[in-house]
């Protein structure tokens, strides 16, 4: 069931909105079986490449969302027992985010379902062309995050 490329198919930002989409719903639909929202996984999989432990702030940052946005996702986690969030020694205005034993637990789960999906994804390529693809769509990105930059 392949995408015929012809009129609007050819440009590529239908084409890279059309992969986006199939890549998400590809990747939510593994990751629903463990009670998982994207924005979840994410700060789990931030947290854990973090050693476990990061400034709410950092979090807050990656996630690129309000800080009211952030604090519901977390709320949310730490629900599920897999995050807890402290004052910080250094400074008990600061919070910090870390993963507790089952938020490591899951860890492992959620990351096989990204090598799953990854794996779909690229089925059919050559590592090279992997690569060339990655690198590829980071130049674009970076093209495309300094037109964001007013002149």
């Amino acid at each position: 069931m392949g995408m015929e490329l012809t009129g609007d198919a050819l440009h590529l930002g239908p084409l890279l909105g059309h992969a986006a989409h199939l890549a998400r719903e590809r990747m939510d639909a593994r990751l629903s079986r463990y009670d998982m929202t994207p924005a979840q996984t994410h700060t789990l999989l931030y947290l854990c490449g973090h050693g476990d432990c990061a400034p709410q702030r950092d979090v807050v940052s990656h996630l690129r969302v309000k800080p009211s946005t952030a604090n519901g996702i977390l709320d949310r986690m730490e629900e599920k027992g897999l995050i807890r969030r402290a004052a910080d020694e250094n400074d008990q205005r600061q919070k910090r985010v870390m993963t507790t034993e089952k938020g490591r637990e899951l860890r492992e789960q959620v990351q096989t379902a990204f090598q799953d999906a990854e794996a779909a994804m690229f089925r059919g390529l050559r590592p090279d062309e992997v690569d060339l693809l990655r690198s590829l769509l980071c130049r674009i990105i970076e093209n495309l995050e300094e037109d964001r930059t007013p002149c």
